[in-house]
């Protein structure tokens, strides 16, 4: 003889949550019919599925995420955004703009994380400086590339100093 068991609602609606499926749970040799298919997928009257208020299968709604980064942070990446659209800038010297006392004045891990989490090309921002100085005066190519080097200068990589070099003609 089969035995037929019975499956409360609640948990037969657990069991196909958990499964990701919205049918009932039955044994084996049961037959189920559309009726009760349809009952184990439609939720009892007065309990409401977004909310899931009353219903002892959802979780409690997840926090948002907190931001990801801090109020600082955010300020000094939006500072070094500024400041690239004004001038040429390495990162070196776009790190000590906005970390010194005579620039922005953030702390020096805000500016370095601002750096880290910004896109640059940074050869082009060589060029845009190398640019910038020729308008000024007449340097030699090994005149302007020290100039970009230098920790005085721009702060610029050997190779990003040499790359604006080559594209102001010198």
């Amino acid at each position: 003889m089969n035995k037929i068991y019975a499956v409360p609602i609640t948990v037969a609606l657990a069991v196909g949550l958990l499964a990701g499926c919205s049918s009932t749970v039955t044994p084996k040799h049961a037959s189920t019919t559309a009726a009760t298919r349809n009952a184990a997928s439609t939720p009892p009257p007065n309990i409401s599925t977004e909310t899931g208020v009353g219903n002892p299968t959802t979780f409690p709604p997840v926090a948002p995420p907190k931001p990801k980064y801090t109020v600082a942070q955010q300020n000094a990446i939006e500072s070094a955004k500024q400041y690239l659209d004004m001038a040429g800038f390495s990162r070196s010297g776009l790190i000590k703009q906005l970390s010194s006392q005579y620039g922005e004045g953030y702390k020096k891990a805000d500016a370095v994380f601002a750096v880290n989490h910004i896109n640059v090309d940074w050869n082009k921002e060589a060029v845009e400086s190398a640019k910038s100085y020729m308008e000024m005066t007449s340097f030699s190519r090994s005149g302007l590339i020290q100039q970009l080097t230098s920790e005085y200068g721009e702060g610029f990589t050997l190779a990003q100093a040499t790359y604006a070099a080559n594209h102001v003609g010198l």
